[in-house]
């Protein structure tokens, strides 16, 4: 009878055992990436292949944490767009703690499917900087815009219009994520036109977050059965237990990451064209010339993926020119000179961004400036020293040599010096075989008289 009734339970628990185990074996993966520090275009090259595993895979979650002081704005939104066009659903964490997501890193939280943050976190502070010499936030503040009516792209008095567009638009731009995912559109709004920030306790309270989790394992358990939105569909999450793969960057990551710094493009373009100089003047030393070439390529591949402003890039261009130039052509300084100020100006406006970490310091341009000053400096030295020594070959040198006159009439003729034929003019009583010493040279003659 007890045999009988063991059967049964088993029998009755055997379908609530194989659904917790199909359950279990059927939750798909979450691929988690990591971004620790401003966003470029490596950024968004690392986003873009993440997702693009995360679909190879079928992962039911992407859990994107991110520590950014924020970034450069085409960066940002090209990750916008793949997150918002991404069939899985995408989950920005603010982490570890004491981490933010300032500027462009509080787009990406209201673009995402899920926000969430850690306690001691903060978000904020995503007003666009100005474009150029001179960026900032516009002297006056701009008005809060109301929720209802449309903003004005007119700049207020004594303001700037270009950066009351500029501002106009990132308010639009991130109100409109804001109702897509249903956030607080309104403290949205402030962050853009105020530079507001807020901690996570707060951001929770007010709904521009919807989690703050101490982890990536408490973030996966909270939203262990929330149902999301997907591109016009509703997944459901299973979480809790899923496999976690971390989805690391490779070298291509690093050495994007690496190369498209603004200062290493420069120092990189610096080199190449230092090197190409010294192998054209010193044909065959093979080294300088292979290793400028390969400088030079690294850095303009780094500029055409950075906000390069031309401007800036053909004044450094002509900057190197004069630098090459005076090199070869003899004006006393004043080729150096124009090519330091033009090569400091074009540094200077070289990126067309102010986003925190995508300028070029101005200790490094005075270096570099410095450097080509002692360039030109030493080139010059060298000349005048050249100028100064003794001739050592031509015409000249044969001035106080001995000769022989092999052709001789009306004081013109021809002598044959140090082995050579010259033609000569001296006294009109000079005859052939005569020797004679040359005295001076001139008018392409060699003046001698009698030795």
């Amino acid at each position: 009878m007890s045999r009988a009734l063991r059967l049964l339970c088993f029998l009755a628990l055997l379908p609530v055992m194989l659904g917790a185990l199909a359950d279990g074996v059927a939750r798909a993966p979450v691929i988690v990436l990591q971004v620790d520090g401003a966003i470029g275009p490596a950024t968004a090259d690392y986003l873009h292949r993440g997702l693009a595993l995360a679909q190879r895979q079928q992962a039911q979650l992407l859990v994107l944490q991110i520590d950014t002081p924020g970034g450069l704005d085409a960066a940002m939104r090209s990750m916008i767009k793949e997150i918002l066009a991404s069939p899985v659903p995408v989950a920005t964490f603010v982490a570890p703690g004491g981490a933010r997501a300032a500027s462009a890193g509080t787009y990406l939280l209201y673009a995402s499917h899920v926000a969430a943050m850690t306690p001691a976190s903060n978000l904020g502070a995503a007003t666009p900087v100005a474009i150029g010499i001179g960026g900032g936030a516009p002297s006056n503040p701009l008005p809060a815009r109301p929720a209802s009516g449309a903003s004005s792209a007119q700049a207020p008095e004594g303001g700037d219009a270009m950066a009351a567009k500029r501002i106009h638009d990132a308010s639009a731009y991130i109100r409109s994520l804001a109702q897509l995912h249903g956030r607080n559109a309104e403290w949205a709004e402030r962050a853009v036109r105020e530079a507001v920030s807020l901690p996570a306790a707060d951001a929770l309270q007010l709904k521009v977050v919807d989690l703050v989790a101490a982890d990536v394992p408490d973030l996966l358990r909270q939203l262990e059965g929330r149902e999301l939105r997907v591109n016009g569909s509703v997944q459901r999450l299973q979480t809790l237990g899923a496999p976690v793969q971390a989805f690391e960057e490779d070298w291509r990551s690093r050495l994007l990451s690496t190369i498209t710094n603004p200062s290493l493009a420069l120092l990189l373009m610096m080199v190449g064209f230092y090197g190409l100089a010294f192998e054209f003047s010193s044909p065959g030393l093979v080294a300088p010339g292979v290793i400028g070439a390969i400088c030079l390529l690294l850095a303009l591949f780094a500029l055409q993926m950075l906000p390069v402003n031309y401007a800036g890039l053909a004044l450094i261009l002509l900057g190197l020119g004069f630098f090459a130039a005076e090199a070869f052509v003899p004006s006393y300084g004043a080729l150096g000179l124009g090519g330091i100020v033009a090569f400091g100006f074009g540094c200077v406006i070289l990126i067309d961004s102010d986003s925190p970490g995508w300028g070029i310091p101005l200790p490094l341009i005075g270096g570099l400036a410095l450097l080509s000053a002692g360039f030109i400096v030493a080139v010059a030295g060298m000349a005048a020293r050249a100028r100064r020594r003794p001739v050592v070959t031509g015409p000249q040198t044969l001035v106080g040599a001995s000769g022989e006159l092999v052709e001789f009439s009306g004081g013109q003729g021809w002598a044959l010096v140090r082995g050579e034929h010259w033609k000569v003019h001296g006294p009109e009583q000079l005859r052939r075989g005569d020797a004679v010493r040359v005295t001076a040279w001139r008018d392409g003659l060699l003046e001698v008289a009698p030795a």
